[in-house]
C-alpha cells in the first residue's frame, strides 16, 4: 500500500496519469531503504515522514522525465557501436538522477531528519 495518495503528490507536482503505479514503486523504494530501521508505523511523525518521503521520490521521477520506477529508463542519450559513441549519461546516481533503485536525496533527507536512517542492523537479545 502506498504512504502517499495523489492528493498528496499533487503538493509537490502535476500528478503524471500513472501518478498511483509510481507512488506505489516509490514507496517500495523507501521500504528497501528503511528495511533494517525499527520504528512506530502508526507513529503520525512517522506517516507523515514516509508519505513526504514517497512524494519527493515521484517529484525527482516527474523531473527527470526518464524514470517510471521500473529501471529500465536508458542509462545513455546516444548510443553507436561503429566507432563506439555512447553519448552523455541520462541517468544513474553518479548523473545526480533519481534511479528506480535508489532513493532521490531529497527523499533520503526527509527519512534522515525523521531519524528513521542510520540505524545498524539489531539482533533480538543483543549479540
Amino acid at each position: 500500500m502506498p504512504y502517499a495518495t495523489v492528493d498528496d503528490l499533487a503538493d509537490y507536482v502535476t500528478p503524471p496519469p500513472n501518478a498511483p503505479l509510481l507512488l506505489a514503486r516509490a514507496s517500495r523504494v523507501v521500504d528497501q531503504t528503511l528495511l533494517c530501521a525499527r520504528y512506530d508505523p502508526d507513529d503520525p511523525d512517522v506517516q507523515a515522514a514516509l508519505r513526504e518521503a514517497t512524494c519527493e521520490q515521484v517529484a525527482a521521477w516527474v523531473a527527470d522525465g526518464t524514470e517510471d520506477g521500473t529501471g529500465a529508463s536508458p542509462t545513455y542519450a546516444n548510443v553507436s557501436i561503429g566507432s563506439v559513441t555512447l553519448g552523455g549519461r541520462t541517468g544513474g546516481a553518479g548523473a545526480g538522477r533519481a534511479s528506480a533503485t535508489q532513493l532521490a536525496p531529497q527523499a533520503w533527507m526527509v527519512l534522515s531528519q525523521a531519524g528513521l536512517t542510520g540505524h545498524a542492523p539489531q539482533v533480538p537479545g543483543g549479540c
